[in-house]
């Protein structure tokens, strides 16, 4: 019996065993999310930005190449409805509006493209893209191009009123060590399906 890590199906078992498929998939979104909020936990605040360091992208990219588009979107989108009921699950910040506030705030635009950089990474991944190293970096390298535009774009529209200075705020500081981040995490990928045996 082995199971199938993107879909969350059991393969080659019988019928009567099929009822735990959607068990599996509740459980590896609830693991993304948590996934994704403890890795909001590691935060760190700079003094040039509003925007701070979290490894939160890391987590939403390799959730949405291990859980696949749809998975992988729905554990974000579950993500961000958790933060925006009052569950402490974002980075925590004195400066940053707490809730569903922290949505108009300068990383709004960031946690809004979560989800949609999940399914990208995820539907790069569903083709084959997760089984090399270097298609795994540029799978992940396009998830991370959609956080850093939703971002950019949100910063400036609300709050630089500057490209420029949105791209100095948001990106400028975070772009070498979210591509580090990467080319780490993209070895873990085809690692992994290789240990699992998956074909």
């Amino acid at each position: 019996m082995s199971i199938d890590a993107r879909s969350g199906s059991l393969v080659n078992v019988s019928v009567s065993h099929s009822s735990f498929a959607p068990a599996i998939r509740v459980a590896a979104v609830a693991l993304a999310v948590l996934l994704t909020a403890a890795a909001a936990q590691v935060s760190w605040p700079l003094p040039f930005t509003p925007v701070p360091f979290v490894l939160t992208p890391l987590v939403v990219l390799l959730s949405g190449a291990a859980l696949g588009s749809r998975l992988g979107a729905v554990a974000q989108i579950v993500y961000l409805l958790a933060g925006a009921v009052g569950l402490p699950v974002f980075a925590p910040s004195a400066q940053l509006p707490p809730g569903a506030l922290r949505f108009m705030g300068p990383t709004g635009g960031y946690l809004l493209a979560y989800p949609v950089a999940a399914f990208l990474t995820g539907y790069l991944a569903e083709r084959g893209w997760d089984r090399r190293y270097w298609s795994s970096v540029a799978a992940m390298l396009f998830g991370l191009a959609v956080i850093f535009t939703g971002g950019v774009s949100w910063l400036a529209a609300m709050v630089t009123r500057s490209l420029g200075d949105a791209i100095t705020l948001g990106l400028r500081w975070f772009i070498l060590l979210d591509v580090l981040k990467v080319l780490v995490a993209a070895a873990i990928l085809p690692q992994t399906w290789r240990l699992v045996g998956r074909r």
